[in-house]
Order: C-alpha cells, then structure tokens, then sequence
C-alpha cells in the first residue's frame, strides 16, 4: 500500500509541510432581548443622587423583560446590552414614571377611610395608605400631602413622577 493510499496519509503530509493554526471559536455573550429573564444588580437613584433601591451589597435581583417588573423606558435601556455589562445611564425628568398628573391628587374622605380601614388610625402629611381596588384583587398606594378637618388629599401619583432618574446595572445573567 503506498502512502498515498493509507488512511490519513495526506493529513500527515500536510501537518509536516505547514504550521498548524488552531481556531478558537468564542460564544457570543448573551444579549438582551424583549422577554429575557435577567439577574442583575441594579440601583435606581432619585435626583438627589440618593438611591432608592440597590441590590449591589445584597443578592443579585431576577426578572423577567416585558412583565412590568421594570419601568418601559428602563428596559428600553436594556435591550441589546450584553451579559457582564456594567453601565448606568439618566433618564430626564418624566421619562422613567411619567409625568406628574395633577388628577391623581384626590380628596379622601375620613368617613370612607374609617369604614374600610382603621376607625382608630391618624394619619400624618407623608404617610403612605394602601388602598384596594373596586374588585379587591389587588391595591394601591397614596401618599397623605395635606389634612382637612373630615378628608385627607392623597397623591397617587408614582413618587418619582416627574422627576429624573438614574439607573445602574450590571447583568449578571442573560436567558
């Protein structure tokens, strides 16, 4: 048998003429898309600079893109960045939670809030009630911003409406 005829003949005659190059393929990072699950540090600072949530001493957060678990306009911010990004970005005034509206702020009246709730509680400016919805399926919260004689104004607006944002991450993980 010649050696052109032994199995692997040609691979040895090859290897002997030329270097070998060896081909490192690297996944691609996993990339954000619409209905990602995520984990992920995350701070989400006020215009003060203070930070109203932050997940980066404790463990990392999960969810799930697209569920509400996030504002629209920060997972906007989200899409296409890649698994191990750490980046943060400012979101003007109105663009994470809206713009203020001046129809959330709405009188209560004390009547109607001592026959669903505590009869015996007081309330303070700054305080935050729960509220339930119609059908009690779920809830909602005001916060008290003025107290009259028989009614409290409540403002049911997010608390960061109107106002300005910045949003920390890193990505953790990207499924």
């Amino acid at each position: 048998m010649s050696a052109s005829e032994r199995p692997g003949a040609l691979m040895e005659a090859l290897l002997q003429s030329r270097p070998v190059y060896r081909l490192r393929v690297h996944q691609p990072l996993n990339t954000v898309q619409p209905g990602s699950f995520l984990t992920l540090h995350y701070r989400l600072a006020g215009p003060d600079g203070a930070a109203i949530v932050d997940t980066f001493a404790e463990q990392p957060a999960t969810l799930s893109l697209g569920c509400g678990q996030l504002a629209p306009a920060i997972e906007a911010r989200l899409l296409g960045l890649a698994e191990g990004t750490h980046q943060s970005f400012e979101l003007p005034a109105g663009a994470a939670f809206g713009e203020r509206n001046p129809e959330l702020l709405q009188r209560v009246k004390r009547s109607l809030l001592d026959e669903f709730g505590d009869p015996e509680a007081t309330y303070a400016v700054g305080d935050v009630i729960r509220f339930p919805t119609p059908d009690g399926s779920a809830g909602y919260a005001g916060v008290v911003r003025e107290l009259g004689p028989d009614w409290l104004l409540c403002d049911f607006n997010h608390p960061l409406a109107g106002q300005p944002v910045r949003f920390e991450v890193k990505l953790v993980g990207v499924l």
